[in-house]
């Protein structure tokens, strides 16, 4: 993914540095905390295809990318065997992501997928120590480099029951975090999921983190204290950070437009069950982030495709007031995102433009590109579309 930003390599060092040596720290408030945005990196997507619907793919998989979306939906593969890969990167190419997926039948009712996610940010300047505390002197051979980043292993499950279109999943997830030498984390967690075709109808279901994921940190207190920790500074301890349940209901159609024409018309609801968040409806316990999509195809062949969705509320400038004072506004801004995919002898490949920022204002968009690659026949496989 291609990043286009304003902001000066510099600032995003220091934000970069900042992340690190919090990601850890966060923890240190108790030793057993469920935070907002708990291992928010396993909910950047994955797949071109659906960034550039919005997001909405839970009911529309069917693809290497439902081991992701919803384990269930591996049972539409039309190919015996299905590949994903993309690499993108965000602000200005400061924190990159890799996306890795293969699935495979086991026979004619059931399928196993791999999914394998990593999100970092590398070759972080710590300089604490490049000032010396005593006489002031500048050393620049006391900085040090290292890395932040969070991966992710999927293994999923998913097979066919009796009533025709009916299919159930499931995802052990394996997770690992890192912060270079001074902290990392280890963790396990499940997701369950239901997809249902029936004449043109597409409905999916997933429960995200069933019983609650885990990361179990793990803080290496001297390293800090080494790395030049103010006196003020607190320094994090072992702790455990949960993950509390997301549910993501889909349902879509596809019908039939004329010329070898089809159209693919979806929605997602994003229920998230760790407090209030900034979304078109919310609670103190539940709130939900509607999506929507939509996806024109020809001949199996061309797609064109488009999404909207994380409307959130923000403060818009309206000028100064009578006392010279700045006025601002509530408004509700959305992320809009376009697509556009090919599909030949089993290749595809699938571009997305998103704007990352919801300022009108910003310039900061992302291009996405991924691969696919499906072959080998299998019967009772979704054809309709990529």
């Amino acid at each position: 993914m291609l990043q286009f930003s304003a902001a000066t390599r510099f600032g995003h060092t220091k934000w970069a540095l900042s992340l690190g040596l919090l990601l850890a720290a966060g923890a240190a408030h108790a030793q057993t905390n469920t935070p907002k945005y708990s291992n928010e990196f396993m909910n950047l997507g994955a797949g071109a295809r659906s960034l550039g619907m919005g997001k909405v793919q839970v009911s529309l998989a069917t693809d290497a990318t439902a081991g992701y979306w919803n384990p269930a939906a591996l049972t539409n593969l039309s190919a015996k065997y299905d590949g994903v890969l993309m690499h993108s990167e965000l602000f200005s190419g400061v924190v990159k992501n890799d996306y890795a997926a293969f699935a495979m039948p086991l026979d004619d009712k059931s399928v196993v997928g791999a999914t394998l996610l990593r999100t970092g940010v590398d070759n972080i300047a710590d300089t604490r120590l490049l000032i010396n505390q005593y006489d002031g002197s500048i050393d620049y051979s006391r900085i040090t480099y290292f890395s932040v980043a969070d991966y992710a292993l999927l293994l999923s499950y998913a097979r066919k029951l009796g009533p025709e279109g009916l299919s159930v999943g499931a995802n052990a997830k394996l997770i690992y975090r890192n912060v270079g030498s001074y902290a990392n984390a280890y963790g396990f967690g499940l997701d369950a999921s239901v997809q249902y075709n029936h004449k043109g109808w597409r409905l999916g279901l997933v429960a995200r983190d069933i019983t609650t994921t885990f990361n179990a940190w793990s803080v290496d207190a001297d390293k800090f204290k080494a790395s030049g920790v103010a006196v003020d500074e607190k320094i994090p301890v072992n702790a455990t950070e949960l993950t509390l349940p997301r549910l993501v209901l889909g349902a879509g159609y596809q019908f039939r437009l004329p010329a070898q024409f089809t159209a693919l018309a979806a929605v997602d609801l994003d229920a998230t069950t760790d407090g209030k968040r900034n979304t078109l409806v919310r609670s103190n316990t539940v709130s939900v982030d509607p999506r929507a999509g939509l996806e024109i195809g020809y001949h199996n062949l061309v797609f064109l495709r488009g999404g909207v969705g994380n409307y959130q509320q923000i403060d818009m400038f309206d000028g100064l007031n009578s006392a010279g004072k700045s006025n601002y506004k509530k408004a509700w801004k959305g992320q809009y995102s376009l697509g556009a995919g090919v599909a030949f002898s089993g290749l595809r490949v699938d571009l997305a433009l998103s704007r990352l920022a919801l300022d009108e204002n910003s310039n900061v968009n992302s291009l996405i590109v991924s691969l696919g690659y499906g072959f080998g026949s299998r019967m009772g496989g979704l054809r309709m579309t990529n």
